[in-house]
């Protein structure tokens, strides 16, 4: 059976142990940088593949020099960290890496200089979050993408993310899937915790980092094997909504969400509201290359247990 651990306060302890102050700065504030790391099981080989664990580190280090979040951690340490607490975790299912940076002074006040910060990180398992083999259904939401000179969407930040969860559950409540969310310019910017594409006369378009997305490391991989794999090239522009409408495929892709077709956007069906021949096949070599199946990605994953097989 696995069991929970954290990496809390410099030591590796049962989750159940890691428990923060309640005035703690991050707590009271959204004070903190975080990271979703994807380990997902290939149960015939019985090995975890942890994938783009190395870029994901990239993107959390400078979430935290923009949140002036300074750790005492290099690449290789945060990556041989995460190793050790999959390995004594010891899942054999998909599950989740949650890398956090936070100011953890147990301070009173607005401000990000002159604070104690820390680092911590858990697992736990994560199946699918959106039913990606039928496909999401989406709503446009009131509630706007924050702009980036208001909380720097390159960055990771917890406190963000009050903001996607007021548009999934907008979403949710009017009886959608997942959120999208427009800049103040009226612009697709991305859904509550995905970035989007639409396909359109055979080219992938998404949108800019200038329309307040954060850039995904998913997003990364899909242009990747768009361009090597299918011959397929990106342009990254603006988006308007009426696009989404008429646009002749169109899906999402995350961490936690993967590749996820999108059949419909506000009660309207993307094409015939079914797999587009694009995404299905994004969609296929992306979840044969995370499971550490298509020799040519193999960079891509570091394999979570030492011993070639589980139980081996």
């Amino acid at each position: 059976m696995p069991t929970q651990y954290a990496y809390f306060q410099k030591q590796f302890v049962l989750l159940s142990e890691a428990r923060l102050p309640v005035m703690t700065h991050a707590f009271n504030y959204g004070t903190a940088v975080f990271e979703g790391i994807r380990g997902n099981w290939n149960a015939d080989e019985g090995q975890l593949y942890l994938f783009r664990m190395r870029e994901h580190f990239e993107r959390f280090v400078k979430s935290c020099e923009i949140l002036k979040i300074d750790l005492p951690y290099s690449l290789d340490e945060y990556c041989s960290l995460t190793l050790k607490l999959v390995e004594m975790s010891g899942y054999q299912e998909d599950m989740y890496i949650r890398p956090i940076g936070y100011k953890s002074g147990e301070v009173i006040g607005v401000k990000l200089h002159g604070i104690a910060n820390d680092f911590l990180m858990f697992v736990a398992p994560l199946g699918n979050y959106i039913d990606f083999e039928v496909g999401a259904r989406c709503g446009t939401v009131a509630w706007q993408q924050i702009s980036d000179n208001m909380i720097p969407t390159l960055a990771k930040v917890t406190g963000k993310y009050v903001n996607s969860a007021f548009a999934k559950t907008e979403a949710n409540e009017n009886g959608y899937d997942e959120a999208i969310q427009l800049t103040a310019g009226g612009h697709v910017s991305e859904g509550s915790g995905e970035n989007i594409f639409i396909v359109s006369r055979n080219t992938l378009i998404t949108p800019p980092v200038s329309d307040d997305i954060l850039v995904g490391i998913t997003r990364d991989s899909v242009m990747t094997l768009a361009r090597e794999e299918l011959g397929v090239e990106t342009i990254e522009r603006s988006i308007v909504r009426s696009e989404l409408y008429t646009a002749d495929e169109c899906f999402m892709t995350g961490t936690a969400a993967h590749v996820t077709p999108v059949i419909e956007v506000d009660h309207r069906k993307v094409s015939d509201g079914g797999l587009g021949p694009i995404t299905g096949r994004l969609k296929d070599m992306y979840f044969a290359i995370i499971q550490g199946r298509n020799p040519k990605y193999l960079d891509w994953c570091t394999p979570g247990y030492a011993r070639e097989r589980v139980g081996a």
